[in-house]
């Protein structure tokens, strides 16, 4: 079974900025081969895609994030990334981190208007 741990979540004025990293208890050869992505989720509505990279890095967004957020693998640290700028109030979720399997525990990001 693969663990995934978010970290780097917070509080954040609207504006600011804040990056998410995902490390992955697994082989590097097993990481590099698995699409990751990064879900959100806001009480009583469905986890929603954010931002998904696949194997060769190709990256697609939700439009609500486009030009704000980047999405980032480092297959030699099993950690992927999601760097989050120019915050707004609608990005305040839980976020969360998949390998298109397993998910992580998820982190908090509150912005503040």
């Amino acid at each position: 079974q693969v663990q995934l741990v978010e970290s780097g979540g917070g509080l954040v004025q609207a504006g600011g900025s804040l990056r998410l990293s995902c490390a992955a208890s697994t082989s590097r050869i097993l990481f590099r081969v698995h699409a990751m992505g990064w879900y959100r989720q806001i009480p009583g509505k469905q986890r929603e895609l954010v931002a998904a990279i696949n194997q060769r890095g190709t990256t697609d967004y939700a439009d609500s994030v486009k030009g704000r957020f980047t999405i980032s693998r480092d297959n030699a640290k099993n950690t992927l990334y999601l760097q989050m700028n120019r915050h707004e109030a609608e990005d305040t979720g839980v976020y969360y981190c998949n390998d298109s399997t397993y998910w992580g525990q998820g982190t908090q990001v509150t912005v503040s208007s």
